[in-house]
């Protein structure tokens, strides 16, 4: 067989053709800077607040509360949770579909061997081929009366006795990507795996940022639940007192039933409270993995709360589209629907596979080695689409309806974030700025109530005005917690905004600092 060489370099250029779009990264238009935010400010009021600063974000942003077990807990997540672990399990598979992309672009080639045991119908195919049911037995009995035809046995057997058949050997093919529908969709593939790698980047920034949230929570529920004990210890002591005036006539049953009242409404806060820090409890408990109550021991301890940081890094507006990592997974699913396009239109073209086999045959396995006992076939196959009664043109509609949708959601994607972070900025200003007032109404709320608490005890009022300012007191120092613990999961919110909790320069685990070597990377 001659080969003729001045072919190649064309076989080569086609082969280099790819259709479709080539997918470029989209030109973001991002807000300049961040808004405003509010100095720091020490009036009597007011505490010094914490203030974004536009320096880089802290991918270790927990640890800016100061709370070693947060820190901890974060830590134990990202090895346990199990989020995290079908996040992982998910890149792993669309690494394996992308190989299996990938592969189509190389030839294949497997190995074959068989044995067989065989009867020919005389009245089949070997007919054809001059053997029939004549008595006679001749060397001429093929086609066209050419010698070493088929043998004829008798007139009552078949034209060849049942033999053996043994084979093995190799056979191969190989798809001429001339249009590029292998390579796009290889490509398609590898955007996947991207958008599946920023899917578990955006898992991990999730889960720190829950794991946060649930424990700053639980910490206010639990400075609630001592708010709460030490009312009912003021609101028992009231009564003891109230009782013991009542019997020298120096207060009413009025009195009394007032401040049994009272105590007995402080103590029906309590169970409500504990169900409150037992549903935080568990719901850290799932983040890592683990069953119901099983980190009460640990969590039940009751340190202050944690304590925002001073300053809050914020990084600059420019870079938020590259550190979120949900914005990165819009931009890779984008990315693989314009891939889709190219691999549609290379439907509409063509398709060569040069195939071939070797192979050695033999009725006798003594044969097997021989010379004469090979075979071979090699050639081109060509498939052209003539008639698809629509399907290609739908399916090419629909890859471009799925990139404009892909370019869309990439949009919204990219303003949600943008709109996030605005918001948790206004949350996280505007809520310090209502605790610091809360915090003044709880210190006059004190004052208030020993006041009234001294004229009833000297007989300048009635028991009223200490109930009313034991009521106030109490609702100002739940509202103080409640708004401290906000202030706290404000900034949470906001780090999560910011793509804090993964390192998006380093490619790493930002609560070890390490790339993670199970799983995943």
């Amino acid at each position: 067989m001659r080969i003729d060489y001045r072919w190649i370099p064309f076989v080569v250029f086609l082969s280099a053709c790819t259709m479709g779009p080539d997918f470029q990264r989209p030109a973001l238009q991002t807000p300049a800077q961040w808004p405003d935010a509010p100095a720091a400010t020490t009036t009597a009021t007011d505490a010094v607040r914490s203030v974004p600063v536009p320096e880089p974000v802290d991918p270790l942003w927990w640890n800016s509360f100061g709370d070693p077990l947060l820190t901890e807990l974060v830590a134990r997540a990202m090895d346990s949770n199990l989020d995290l672990k079908v996040a992982a399990a998910r890149l792993a598979e669309s690494r394996a579909q992308f190989g299996q992309a990938k592969a189509d672009e190389l030839p294949t080639l497997n190995g074959n061997a068989s044995y067989t045991r065989e009867l020919q119908s005389a009245d089949g195919v070997i007919g054809l081929l001059g053997g029939s049911g004549s008595p006679s037995a001749t060397d001429t009995n093929g086609l066209g009366g050419r010698q070493g035809g088929v043998p004829t046995q008798s007139a009552t057997s078949s034209a060849l006795p049942p033999f053996n058949l043994y084979q093995y050997g190799f056979d191969a093919s190989w798809e001429l990507d001339l249009w590029g529908r292998v390579r796009r969709t290889a490509e398609n593939a590898s955007a996947t795996v991207d958008a599946q790698n920023e899917a578990r980047h955006d898992v991990i920034v999730s889960t720190a940022a829950e794991v946060a949230r649930d424990y700053l929570n639980l910490r206010g529920t639990q400075q609630k639940l001592r708010i709460t004990h030490e009312n009912l210890a003021f609101a028992e002591r009231t009564v003891q007192l109230t009782n013991e005036r009542a019997r020298h006539g120096l207060a009413t049953d009025l009195d009394v039933a007032n401040a049994q009242s009272q105590a007995e409404s402080n103590a029906a806060d309590i169970p409500q409270e504990e169900q409150q820090e037992a549903k935080l409890i568990n719901a850290i408990g799932v983040l890592l993995g683990e069953y119901p109550q099983a980190l009460a021991a640990k969590l039940k301890a009751t340190p202050d709360a944690p304590v925002v940081p001073p300053r809050v890094p914020i990084g600059l507006s420019s870079e938020l589209a590259r550190r979120r990592p949900d914005i990165r997974e819009a931009e890779a699913q984008l990315h693989a629907a314009t891939a889709n396009i190219g691999a549609a239109k290379a439907d509409f073209f063509p398709k060569i596979t040069l195939s071939g086999s070797v192979a050695i045959q033999a009725t006798q396995f003594t044969n097997l080695g021989s010379w004469g006992a090979r075979s071979y076939s090699a050639g081109p196959s060509l498939s052209i689409p003539i008639f698809e009664g629509g399907r290609l043109r739908s399916t090419l509609a629909l890859r471009e309806a799925q990139q404009q949708e892909a370019a869309i959601t990439y949009r919204k994607t990219v303003l949600s974030a943008f709109q996030e972070v605005d918001d948790a900025l206004t949350g996280f200003s505007a809520e310090q700025r209502r605790r610091d007032r809360l915090d003044a109404s709880v210190q006059a709320s004190k004052r208030a109530l020993d006041i009234a608490n001294q004229r009833y005890i000297r007989g300048l009022s009635n028991y009223l005005d200490v109930l009313t300012a034991q009521k106030t007191l109490l609702t100002n120092e739940q509202q103080w917690v409640d708004s401290t613990a906000t202030v706290s999961t404000n900034l949470v919110a906001l780090y999560k905004a910011l793509g804090g909790g993964w390192d998006a320069e380093a490619g790493q685990y930002a609560s070890r600092g390490v790339a993670p070597t199970a799983g995943a990377e």
